[in-house]
Protein backbone atom coordinates (compact mmCIF):
# COMPACT_ATOMS: atom_id res chain seq x y z
CA UNK A 1 0.00 0.00 0.00
CA UNK A 2 1.14 3.40 -0.83
CA UNK A 3 0.51 6.44 1.61
CA UNK A 4 0.20 9.15 0.15
CA UNK A 5 -1.71 11.09 2.39
CA UNK A 6 1.19 10.31 5.50
CA UNK A 7 3.47 11.35 2.93
CA UNK A 8 1.36 14.63 2.44
CA UNK A 9 1.05 14.93 6.22
CA UNK A 10 5.09 14.74 7.02
CA UNK A 11 5.82 17.18 4.40
CA UNK A 12 3.38 20.02 5.50
CA UNK A 13 4.63 19.13 8.97
CA UNK A 14 8.18 19.80 8.02
CA UNK A 15 7.27 22.84 5.89
CA UNK A 16 5.93 24.58 8.83
CA UNK A 17 8.99 23.42 10.95
CA UNK A 18 11.71 23.33 8.58
CA UNK A 19 10.67 23.97 5.38
CA UNK A 20 14.81 24.85 4.06
CA UNK A 21 14.79 20.82 4.41
CA UNK A 22 12.13 20.67 1.19
CA UNK A 23 14.37 20.94 -1.37
CA UNK A 24 13.77 20.10 -5.12
CA UNK A 25 15.40 16.88 -4.63
CA UNK A 26 12.49 16.03 -2.16
CA UNK A 27 9.94 16.84 -4.61
CA UNK A 28 11.35 14.97 -6.95
CA UNK A 29 11.23 11.72 -5.41
CA UNK A 30 7.54 12.47 -4.26
CA UNK A 31 6.07 13.75 -7.39
CA UNK A 32 7.81 10.59 -9.10
CA UNK A 33 6.30 8.06 -7.35
CA UNK A 34 2.86 9.64 -7.62
CA UNK A 35 3.30 10.20 -11.59
CA UNK A 36 3.99 6.58 -11.25
CA UNK A 37 1.12 4.84 -9.36
CA UNK A 38 -1.39 8.16 -9.78
CA UNK A 39 -3.33 9.93 -12.84
CA UNK A 40 -1.23 12.87 -15.20
CA UNK A 41 -4.35 14.92 -13.21
CA UNK A 42 -3.27 14.00 -9.71
CA UNK A 43 0.18 14.24 -10.63
CA UNK A 44 -0.60 17.82 -11.67
CA UNK A 45 -2.70 18.72 -8.35
CA UNK A 46 0.40 17.39 -6.43
CA UNK A 47 2.36 19.99 -7.69
CA UNK A 48 0.15 22.67 -7.13
CA UNK A 49 -0.53 21.61 -3.43
CA UNK A 50 2.91 21.29 -2.57
CA UNK A 51 3.11 25.20 -4.29
CA UNK A 52 0.61 25.40 -1.01
CA UNK A 53 2.95 23.94 1.17
CA UNK A 54 5.74 25.77 0.62
CA UNK A 55 3.76 29.22 0.17
CA UNK A 56 6.95 31.13 1.04
CA UNK A 57 9.00 29.61 -1.52
CA UNK A 58 8.48 31.41 -5.15
CA UNK A 59 8.53 28.24 -7.70
CA UNK A 60 10.50 29.00 -10.53
CA UNK A 61 11.88 26.92 -13.74
CA UNK A 62 13.75 24.54 -11.20
CA UNK A 63 10.81 23.78 -9.82
CA UNK A 64 9.28 23.21 -13.53
CA UNK A 65 11.86 20.83 -14.07
CA UNK A 66 11.27 18.53 -11.24
CA UNK A 67 7.64 18.18 -12.57
CA UNK A 68 8.85 17.44 -16.16
CA UNK A 69 11.20 15.16 -14.79
CA UNK A 70 8.15 13.20 -12.77
CA UNK A 71 6.65 12.46 -16.16
CA UNK A 72 10.08 11.61 -18.16
CA UNK A 73 11.22 9.00 -15.69
CA UNK A 74 8.25 7.29 -16.47
CA UNK A 75 8.72 7.30 -19.87
CA UNK A 76 5.15 9.67 -20.05
CA UNK A 77 6.43 11.56 -22.98
CA UNK A 78 2.97 12.51 -24.18
CA UNK A 79 2.14 13.60 -20.63
CA UNK A 80 5.40 15.80 -20.08
CA UNK A 81 5.06 17.49 -23.26
CA UNK A 82 1.87 18.37 -22.52
CA UNK A 83 3.39 19.92 -19.44
CA UNK A 84 5.43 21.62 -21.48
CA UNK A 85 3.03 23.13 -23.22
CA UNK A 86 0.82 24.00 -20.21
CA UNK A 87 3.43 25.55 -18.30
CA UNK A 88 5.44 27.13 -20.82
CA UNK A 89 4.30 30.60 -20.73
CA UNK A 90 4.25 30.72 -16.70
CA UNK A 91 7.57 29.12 -15.98
CA UNK A 92 9.99 30.33 -19.23
CA UNK A 93 12.19 27.39 -19.76
CA UNK A 94 15.96 27.22 -19.66
CA UNK A 95 18.50 25.00 -21.25
CA UNK A 96 17.93 22.62 -18.65
CA UNK A 97 14.25 22.02 -19.60
CA UNK A 98 14.66 21.52 -22.93
CA UNK A 99 18.24 18.81 -22.91
CA UNK A 100 15.95 17.09 -20.42
CA UNK A 101 13.26 16.92 -22.46
CA UNK A 102 15.09 16.27 -25.56
CA UNK A 103 16.72 13.54 -23.64
CA UNK A 104 14.06 11.85 -22.57
CA UNK A 105 12.59 11.39 -26.10
CA UNK A 106 16.27 9.74 -26.75
CA UNK A 107 15.71 7.56 -24.02
CA UNK A 108 12.35 6.64 -25.56
CA UNK A 109 14.23 5.21 -28.82
CA UNK A 110 12.20 7.38 -30.99
CA UNK A 111 14.42 9.60 -33.24
CA UNK A 112 11.57 11.12 -35.47
CA UNK A 113 9.71 12.28 -32.01
CA UNK A 114 13.36 13.40 -30.76
CA UNK A 115 14.31 15.19 -33.78
CA UNK A 116 11.02 17.04 -33.85
CA UNK A 117 11.43 18.49 -30.55
CA UNK A 118 14.89 19.69 -31.52
CA UNK A 119 13.33 21.84 -34.70
CA UNK A 120 11.14 23.05 -31.51
CA UNK A 121 13.49 23.57 -29.48
CA UNK A 122 15.51 25.70 -31.98
CA UNK A 123 12.31 27.64 -33.25
CA UNK A 124 11.46 28.60 -29.77
CA UNK A 125 15.60 30.25 -29.97
CA UNK A 126 17.19 27.83 -27.68
CA UNK A 127 20.97 27.22 -28.37
CA UNK A 128 21.36 24.15 -29.13
CA UNK A 129 24.57 22.98 -26.01
CA UNK A 130 27.37 20.61 -26.70
CA UNK A 131 25.54 18.41 -24.53
CA UNK A 132 22.40 18.94 -27.04
CA UNK A 133 24.34 17.44 -29.86
CA UNK A 134 25.79 14.93 -27.93
CA UNK A 135 22.22 13.13 -26.92
CA UNK A 136 21.21 13.58 -30.62
CA UNK A 137 24.25 12.23 -31.97
CA UNK A 138 24.11 9.05 -29.17
CA UNK A 139 20.19 8.30 -30.28
CA UNK A 140 21.52 8.49 -33.78
CA UNK A 141 24.60 5.74 -32.99
CA UNK A 142 22.33 3.16 -30.86
CA UNK A 143 20.08 2.83 -33.86
CA UNK A 144 22.94 2.20 -36.03
CA UNK A 145 22.69 5.36 -38.20
CA UNK A 146 26.28 6.09 -38.04
CA UNK A 147 26.57 8.22 -41.06
CA UNK A 148 23.55 10.49 -39.57
CA UNK A 149 25.48 10.94 -36.33
CA UNK A 150 28.54 12.13 -37.78
CA UNK A 151 26.79 14.41 -39.62
CA UNK A 152 25.66 15.93 -36.60
CA UNK A 153 28.83 15.76 -35.17
CA UNK A 154 30.44 18.08 -38.22
CA UNK A 155 26.83 20.40 -37.28
CA UNK A 156 28.14 20.51 -33.87
CA UNK A 157 31.36 22.23 -34.88
CA UNK A 158 30.07 24.36 -37.11
CA UNK A 159 27.76 25.74 -34.66
CA UNK A 160 30.88 26.62 -32.56
CA UNK A 161 30.24 24.09 -29.66
CA UNK A 162 33.50 22.23 -28.93
CA UNK A 163 33.45 18.26 -29.22
CA UNK A 164 33.14 16.84 -25.78
CA UNK A 165 34.76 13.92 -24.50
CA UNK A 166 31.23 12.28 -24.33
CA UNK A 167 30.59 12.95 -28.16
CA UNK A 168 34.16 11.37 -29.11
CA UNK A 169 33.26 8.18 -26.79
CA UNK A 170 29.60 8.04 -28.17
CA UNK A 171 30.79 7.85 -31.82
CA UNK A 172 33.51 5.49 -31.10
CA UNK A 173 30.64 3.09 -29.55
CA UNK A 174 28.81 4.19 -33.18
CA UNK A 175 31.72 3.23 -35.07
CA UNK A 176 32.05 -0.50 -32.77
CA UNK A 177 28.10 -1.15 -33.61
CA UNK A 178 27.93 -0.76 -37.63
CA UNK A 179 31.83 -2.47 -37.37
CA UNK A 180 33.75 0.56 -38.56
CA UNK A 181 37.40 -0.16 -37.03
CA UNK A 182 38.92 2.81 -39.03
CA UNK A 183 36.87 5.34 -37.98
CA UNK A 184 36.93 4.27 -34.81
CA UNK A 185 40.81 4.49 -34.31
CA UNK A 186 40.30 7.83 -36.41
CA UNK A 187 37.94 9.14 -33.84
CA UNK A 188 40.23 7.89 -31.07
CA UNK A 189 43.42 9.80 -32.65
CA UNK A 190 41.37 12.71 -32.99
CA UNK A 191 40.91 13.35 -29.46
CA UNK A 192 44.92 13.68 -29.01
CA UNK A 193 45.18 16.35 -31.67
CA UNK A 194 41.95 18.04 -29.86
CA UNK A 195 43.94 18.16 -26.35
CA UNK A 196 41.41 15.50 -25.02
CA UNK A 197 42.91 13.33 -23.15
CA UNK A 198 40.80 9.07 -23.55
CA UNK A 199 39.18 8.37 -20.20
CA UNK A 200 38.08 4.87 -19.11
CA UNK A 201 34.77 5.38 -20.84
CA UNK A 202 36.70 6.17 -24.02
CA UNK A 203 38.99 3.11 -23.98
CA UNK A 204 35.97 1.11 -23.11
CA UNK A 205 34.38 1.89 -26.42
CA UNK A 206 37.06 1.29 -28.44
CA UNK A 207 37.79 -2.32 -26.74
CA UNK A 208 34.17 -3.12 -27.49
CA UNK A 209 34.74 -2.09 -31.14
CA UNK A 210 37.99 -4.15 -31.54
CA UNK A 211 35.76 -6.78 -30.07
CA UNK A 212 32.68 -6.42 -31.83
CA UNK A 213 35.29 -6.80 -35.15
CA UNK A 214 36.38 -9.82 -33.71
CA UNK A 215 39.85 -8.77 -33.06
CA UNK A 216 41.33 -9.86 -29.42
CA UNK A 217 44.99 -8.84 -29.45
CA UNK A 218 44.63 -5.04 -29.89
CA UNK A 219 41.82 -4.65 -27.57
CA UNK A 220 43.74 -6.89 -25.26
CA UNK A 221 47.03 -4.34 -26.05
CA UNK A 222 44.50 -1.17 -25.15
CA UNK A 223 43.97 -2.71 -21.59
CA UNK A 224 47.78 -2.87 -21.03
CA UNK A 225 48.10 0.56 -22.49
CA UNK A 226 45.50 2.01 -19.79
CA UNK A 227 47.31 0.93 -17.24
CA UNK A 228 50.33 2.34 -18.61
CA UNK A 229 48.30 5.63 -18.69
CA UNK A 230 47.23 5.37 -14.81
CA UNK A 231 44.07 4.62 -15.58
CA UNK A 232 41.70 2.31 -13.55
CA UNK A 233 40.68 -0.87 -15.69
CA UNK A 234 36.75 -1.55 -14.67
CA UNK A 235 34.75 -4.22 -15.04
CA UNK A 236 32.72 -2.92 -18.00
CA UNK A 237 36.69 -3.50 -19.42
CA UNK A 238 36.87 -6.73 -18.31
CA UNK A 239 33.85 -8.05 -19.14
CA UNK A 240 34.25 -6.79 -22.52
CA UNK A 241 37.58 -8.97 -22.73
CA UNK A 242 35.91 -11.60 -21.40
CA UNK A 243 33.01 -11.89 -23.53
CA UNK A 244 35.63 -11.13 -26.38
CA UNK A 245 37.92 -14.09 -25.31
CA UNK A 246 35.14 -16.60 -24.85
CA UNK A 247 34.21 -16.11 -28.41
CA UNK A 248 37.43 -16.04 -29.67
CA UNK A 249 40.16 -18.12 -28.02
CA UNK A 250 38.35 -20.28 -25.97
CA UNK A 251 39.16 -21.53 -22.35
CA UNK A 252 42.69 -20.88 -22.19
CA UNK A 253 42.11 -17.20 -23.30
CA UNK A 254 40.25 -16.63 -20.36
CA UNK A 255 42.03 -18.62 -18.26
CA UNK A 256 45.11 -16.15 -19.17
CA UNK A 257 42.86 -13.12 -18.95
CA UNK A 258 41.07 -14.05 -15.47
CA UNK A 259 44.38 -15.08 -14.12
CA UNK A 260 45.40 -11.26 -15.28
CA UNK A 261 42.60 -10.34 -13.16
CA UNK A 262 43.24 -12.10 -10.00
CA UNK A 263 47.04 -10.49 -9.66
CA UNK A 264 45.78 -7.16 -10.08
CA UNK A 265 43.41 -8.42 -7.15
CA UNK A 266 40.16 -6.91 -8.85
CA UNK A 267 37.25 -8.34 -7.83
CA UNK A 268 34.17 -8.29 -10.85
CA UNK A 269 30.61 -7.41 -10.56
CA UNK A 270 27.78 -9.75 -10.11
CA UNK A 271 26.93 -9.71 -14.06
CA UNK A 272 30.63 -11.12 -15.02
CA UNK A 273 30.99 -13.73 -12.73
CA UNK A 274 28.15 -15.43 -13.42
CA UNK A 275 29.01 -15.10 -16.95
CA UNK A 276 32.19 -16.78 -15.63
CA UNK A 277 30.75 -19.25 -13.83
CA UNK A 278 29.30 -20.54 -16.50
CA UNK A 279 31.47 -21.15 -18.86
CA UNK A 280 34.01 -22.51 -16.69
CA UNK A 281 31.32 -24.99 -15.83
CA UNK A 282 30.23 -25.64 -18.82
CA UNK A 283 33.35 -26.25 -20.63
CA UNK A 284 34.62 -28.58 -17.57
CA UNK A 285 36.50 -26.35 -15.44
CA UNK A 286 34.88 -26.77 -12.36
CA UNK A 287 37.80 -26.40 -10.12
CA UNK A 288 38.15 -22.80 -11.63
CA UNK A 289 34.52 -22.58 -10.86
CA UNK A 290 35.35 -22.69 -7.17
CA UNK A 291 38.92 -21.09 -7.18
CA UNK A 292 36.65 -17.74 -8.93
CA UNK A 293 33.75 -18.54 -5.27
CA UNK A 294 36.45 -18.93 -3.20
CA UNK A 295 38.19 -15.74 -4.37
CA UNK A 296 34.82 -13.53 -4.07
CA UNK A 297 34.73 -14.80 -0.55
CA UNK A 298 37.98 -13.80 0.55
CA UNK A 299 37.56 -10.43 -0.94
CA UNK A 300 34.17 -10.23 1.10
CA UNK A 301 32.11 -10.59 -2.11
CA UNK A 302 28.98 -12.70 -1.85
CA UNK A 303 28.83 -14.30 -4.68
CA UNK A 304 24.90 -13.65 -7.07
CA UNK A 305 22.60 -16.73 -6.23
CA UNK A 306 22.61 -17.63 -10.08
CA UNK A 307 26.57 -18.46 -9.58
CA UNK A 308 25.70 -20.54 -7.04
CA UNK A 309 22.78 -22.52 -8.93
CA UNK A 310 25.63 -23.12 -11.24
CA UNK A 311 28.17 -24.27 -9.13
CA UNK A 312 26.17 -26.49 -7.60
CA UNK A 313 24.58 -28.07 -10.12
CA UNK A 314 27.66 -29.36 -11.79
CA UNK A 315 28.91 -29.95 -8.20
CA UNK A 316 26.10 -32.89 -7.12
CA UNK A 317 26.35 -34.11 -10.95
CA UNK A 318 29.92 -34.77 -10.64
CA UNK A 319 29.58 -36.21 -6.94
CA UNK A 320 31.78 -33.60 -5.00
CA UNK A 321 28.85 -33.30 -2.17
CA UNK A 322 31.46 -31.92 0.02
CA UNK A 323 32.20 -29.05 -1.86
CA UNK A 324 28.42 -28.30 -2.42
CA UNK A 325 27.78 -28.28 0.49
CA UNK A 326 30.78 -25.90 1.59
CA UNK A 327 29.47 -23.58 -0.68
CA UNK A 328 25.61 -23.43 0.86
CA UNK A 329 26.95 -23.21 3.65
CA UNK A 330 29.13 -20.13 3.22
CA UNK A 331 26.11 -18.53 0.83
CA UNK A 332 23.92 -19.07 4.12
CA UNK A 333 26.63 -17.98 6.38
CA UNK A 334 26.28 -14.70 4.69
CA UNK A 335 22.78 -13.68 4.88
CA UNK A 336 21.55 -14.94 1.61
CA UNK A 337 18.79 -17.17 0.65
CA UNK A 338 19.68 -20.56 -1.10
CA UNK A 339 17.35 -21.01 -3.98
CA UNK A 340 14.27 -23.84 -3.81
CA UNK A 341 15.60 -25.78 -6.81
CA UNK A 342 19.44 -25.98 -5.31
CA UNK A 343 17.94 -26.76 -1.94
CA UNK A 344 16.05 -29.85 -3.64
CA UNK A 345 18.74 -31.05 -5.45
CA UNK A 346 20.79 -30.61 -3.00
CA UNK A 347 18.31 -33.23 -0.87
CA UNK A 348 18.01 -35.78 -3.59
CA UNK A 349 21.60 -36.50 -3.50
CA UNK A 350 22.13 -36.43 -0.33
CA UNK A 351 19.73 -39.07 0.70
CA UNK A 352 22.53 -41.36 -1.20
CA UNK A 353 24.75 -40.51 1.43
CA UNK A 354 24.07 -41.07 4.87
CA UNK A 355 27.76 -39.75 5.71
CA UNK A 356 26.54 -35.97 5.08
CA UNK A 357 23.64 -36.35 7.67
CA UNK A 358 25.87 -33.68 9.89
CA UNK A 359 27.14 -31.44 7.87
CA UNK A 360 22.92 -31.49 5.62
CA UNK A 361 21.15 -30.75 9.52
CA UNK A 362 23.85 -27.61 9.80
CA UNK A 363 22.69 -26.29 6.40
CA UNK A 364 19.28 -26.49 7.67
CA UNK A 365 19.64 -24.99 10.79
CA UNK A 366 21.63 -21.95 9.86
CA UNK A 367 18.56 -21.73 7.09
CA UNK A 368 16.14 -21.71 10.12
CA UNK A 369 17.86 -19.49 11.49
CA UNK A 370 18.53 -17.02 8.82
CA UNK A 371 14.26 -16.99 8.50
CA UNK A 372 14.13 -15.51 12.09
CA UNK A 373 15.35 -12.35 10.07
CA UNK A 374 14.47 -13.14 6.29
CA UNK A 375 10.86 -14.40 6.16
CA UNK A 376 10.62 -17.29 3.76
CA UNK A 377 9.75 -16.08 0.10
CA UNK A 378 8.57 -17.33 -2.92
CA UNK A 379 10.97 -19.67 -4.55
CA UNK A 380 13.41 -19.93 -1.62
CA UNK A 381 14.33 -22.90 0.47
CA UNK A 382 12.59 -23.57 3.68
CA UNK A 383 14.89 -25.38 5.90
CA UNK A 384 13.98 -28.91 7.33
CA UNK A 385 16.18 -30.49 9.94
CA UNK A 386 15.82 -34.04 8.64
CA UNK A 387 16.30 -35.92 5.34
CA UNK A 388 13.32 -37.79 4.41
Amino acid sequence: MRYFEKAWELMEEIGKSHPSLLTTKSMSIMLSKIAKFQSFDETLDAFERMERVLEGRRFGVEEFNVLLRAFCTQREMKEARSVFVKFHDRFKPNTKTMNLLLLEFKESEDISAMELFYHEMTRRRFKPTSFTYSVRIDAYCKKGYFGDALRIFEEMQRAGCPPTLEAFTTLIHGAGIVRNILKAWELFDEMHARNLQPDVGAYNALISTFIKCRELKPAIALMVEMEENHLAVNNVTYHTLFVGSMNLSGIEGVRELYQKMIERKFVPKARTSVMLMKFFCVNGRVDLGLKLWGYLMENGHCPHGHALDILVTVLCSRGKLEEALNCCMQFVEKGMRLSESVYRMLKKFLEQSADKADEWKELNRMIKKLEDFLPPSKGHAVGNLSIE
